[in-house]
């Protein structure tokens, strides 16, 4: 009975311990702003990504390219998460959250800011994210139509020279719709923070109401600062 006892005692601890460190890494990361990077395949996120950091000296993080680079790497997480995305099966939405984590915390002493590209992907995966890393500041929704995207994507295919099977109209339109359904729970879910971009402009005119967005965060967080 006191064995059992203090196993309660010593979990209590350790969860305590958790939600401390996740908040100390929350205000520590709410330092610098944290914006979201939401759009379909094709939407054109990637290109704006890229403007973005080369005049802010953003870090831009990829979930995706997190996985990847942990699979590389032949770590032991990275092993886990290969036989779980071989088998077909999906990477749990706690993992991707603890290497976005982890991410964050090795850059936030040097990073001006940070730019979360495709990610959330679903509501549930917004919440979370505010209540274990930080809030965010932005999100940026490129929309684009789902004809264009998929003449996009189709004419990227074709420039490539790795050929996909799922890269086909039909295959295509079912992922779109599957994200669609997706966004517009988060949009819902986060209107107050969001900016809807019309992403079927030309790429300048397209950044100029980007960085008029992200210049109004920066604005407030040196006011919010300076207040303190």
């Amino acid at each position: 009975m006191l064995f059992m006892c203090h196993q309660k005692v010593m979990k209590k601890e350790a969860e305590e311990k958790l939600k401390a460190e996740e908040l100390r890494r929350a205000r520590a990361a709410a330092e610098i702003p944290i914006i979201w990077i939401l759009g379909g395949p094709g939407c054109g996120k990637g290109t704006q990504c890229a403007k973005i950091v080369e005049k802010y000296g953003f870090t831009h993080l990829s979930s995706g390219d997190l996985l990847r680079n942990e699979v590389a790497s032949g770590s032991d997480k990275g092993r886990q998460l290969q036989a779980v995305m071989a088998s077909g099966g999906l990477v749990s939405n706690d993992e991707v959250l603890s290497l976005l984590n982890d991410a964050i915390s090795r850059a936030k002493g040097s990073s001006k800011g940070f730019l979360i590209d495709g990610y959330p992907r679903e509501k549930n995966q917004g919440i979370e994210f505010e209540l274990r890393v930080a809030p965010a500041d932005l999100a940026l929704y490129f929309e684009c139509s789902e004809d264009t995207m998929v003449q996009r994507i189709m004419a990227r295919a074709a420039a490539s020279s790795v050929k996909r099977d799922d890269d086909n109209e039909k295959t295509i339109r079912a992922r779109l719709l599957t994200f669609r359904q997706n966004t517009n729970a988060i949009l819902e879910c986060y209107e107050p923070k969001t900016l809807t971009i019309n992403a079927e402009r030309d790429v300048d005119d397209i950044f100029l109401e980007v960085v008029q967005a992200i210049d109004c965060v920066l604005k407030k967080k040196q006011q919010n600062a300076a207040q303190c």
